[in-house]
């Protein structure tokens, strides 16, 4: 890492506190996020981790370099909802698990997010989870019962220590599987016994299958070790999965922690309401993607992406059809700036170097809202901006705007979002608002041509050319235009 670079600070919840980041190996910087149960599509409150561990992703690569970065997000491909699943749907599970999870990466590919640099699959560690089962029988934190194999909680001393409930609300939680076979409320299921008619392998303890807490700790072992350096998922995970996933884990290696810095992502509301099929407002990151369900129309990827980094990542978000349609206008007037100003001289490189305003924010625990507020600074520089804003700019040569286009640019990328500048990124209408945006600037062109103001009214028509809009002049005086994207 370049000592010019900002010091990276990140909330962890498993001290409530904001620390600076450590990495055990800067060579070698480790994260695990949990990924999607393959059963169903993704909704949009699985999308917000998506969105935020990628970005901190491309931070990590950006600040110690892509080769040290190494970044696991796993596929759940076993499980009792999937097999509910392939029942109910009359299909194999091998054919669920592979349509579903093919939906999945395509759908992430459209919000913007890099591949992980390793996607494990559950079904493909079985050999780790027994492993795991068997150290923690012989250490004594673990027993067989009944064809299972449980975590014996009281065996563990500081369990809890993430979550911080009370032990009233703890045991409420673990009593998912009440059964004769535990020793104690709080146990939970290492190893199942599987019917003829359900997935299972061979282990010790008769045919059968891991439990969902044990998968994590066995993928993140595999390729990560027994610590590491970030853990993250959304904060509906903290309890009870992260925190049996460190009891599994330390308790089976014998370390302090698992990983040293616990990540978590706020909770998501759509238009002011807890998201439930019940109330209508179940959103798919395919359905806003492909169908006209949320809004009445398909919704960018790019525009999904900008809608949750608007918010900080640890603060609750209310998803909102207005929240879409302001990330969308935002993201047309970057790409405008972008496209005028570079467009003033071919002399200057595409891509400037980082604004360090923007970098010392995303360093500051991925605070995205002041990061972007970087960005419109940038496009507010030069007579361009105000053409483009209609609002007070920087005064600032063509060479001045076209540096800060690049370093838009550079921001732009670094947060996934440089592929509004694909001329192929454009939408075949415009809304009201650009609408009447449109109008504005061809009253002030006839202005200007009126008084003869010949280098105002081809700066105009070139800002309209960029937004996709195309004038013709009529013989009677008028100017229509139509969108050509």
């Amino acid at each position: 890492m370049s000592s010019d670079a900002p010091v990276l600070k990140l909330y962890n919840t498993l001290t409530r506190v904001k620390e600076e980041f450590r990495p055990i190996d800067p060579a070698n910087v480790r994260m695990y996020v949990c990924g999607p149960t393959v059963y169903d599509y993704a909704h949009i409150g699985n999308a917000r981790p998506l969105i935020v561990f990628d970005v901190l992703f491309r931070l990590l690569r950006q600040l110690y370099g892509a080769e040290h970065v190494t970044y696991v997000r796993n596929i759940t491909d076993v499980d009792d909802k999937i097999n509910a699943r392939a029942a109910e749907r009359g299909i194999s599970i091998r054919e669920l698990t592979e349509g579903t999870n093919a939906i999945f990466q395509a759908d992430v590919a459209a919000l913007g997010c890099l591949p992980p640099s390793v996607q494990p699959r559950a079904t493909e560690h079985i050999a780790q989870m027994i492993a795991l089962v068997e150290k923690l029988i012989a250490s004594g934190h673990a027993y067989a019962a009944d064809g299972h194999v449980l975590f014996d909680v009281p065996s563990m001393a500081d369990y809890g220590r993430l979550s911080r409930r009370p032990l009233d609300e703890m045991i409420a939680g673990a009593r998912v599987d009440v059964a004769p076979y535990k020793r104690g409320d709080m146990d939970f299921v290492l190893w199942k016994p599987s019917k003829d008619s359900e997935p299972g392998w061979d282990s010790p303890w008769g045919r059968g299958r891991p439990g969902w807490h044990l998968e994590c700790s066995a993928m993140s072992w595999k390729h990560l070790g027994e610590t590491f350096d970030i853990h993250g998922g959304g904060i509906d995970l903290v309890f009870p999965h992260h925190e049996n996933e460190i009891a599994q884990t330390r308790c089976a290696f014998g370390h302090e922690v698992m990983a040293n810095y616990w990540m978590h992502n706020g909770f998501l509301q759509v238009e002011g309401e807890k998201m439930s099929k019940s109330l209508g407002n179940f959103v798919t990151i395919h359905e806003l993607l492909h169908t006209e369900n949320f809004g009445g129309r398909k919704w960018p990827g790019e525009v999904l992406r900008l809608a949750m980094l608007r918010t900080h990542y640890r603060q609750p978000i209310d998803f909102t059809v207005k929240a879409l349609e302001e990330a969308e206008r935002t993201l047309l007037r970057w790409r405008r700036f972008v496209e005028l100003a570079l467009s003033l001289d071919d002399d200057i490189s595409d891509f400037g170097p980082l604004p360090s305003a923007f970098m010392e924010y995303l360093a500051d625990d991925l605070n995205t809202p002041a990061a972007l507020s970087r960005i419109h600074e940038l496009a507010r520089v030069g007579p361009t901006a105000a053409l483009e804003w209609g609002e007070e700019s920087t005064a600032a040569s063509p060479v001045e705007q076209q540096i800060a286009a690049a370093r838009l640019r550079a921001a732009l990328s670094l947060l996934g979002l440089q592929t509004i500048l694909d001329p192929a990124w454009q939408r075949s209408s415009v809304d009201e608002a650009e609408s009447d945006k449109i109008k504005e600037l061809i009253e002030r062109r006839r202005t200007a041509r009126a008084t003869k103001n010949w280098a105002e009214s081809d700066r105009i028509r070139d800002a309209l050319a960029a937004m996709g809009v195309a004038l013709k002049d009529n013989k009677d005086g008028t100017t229509t235009w139509e969108v050509k994207r």
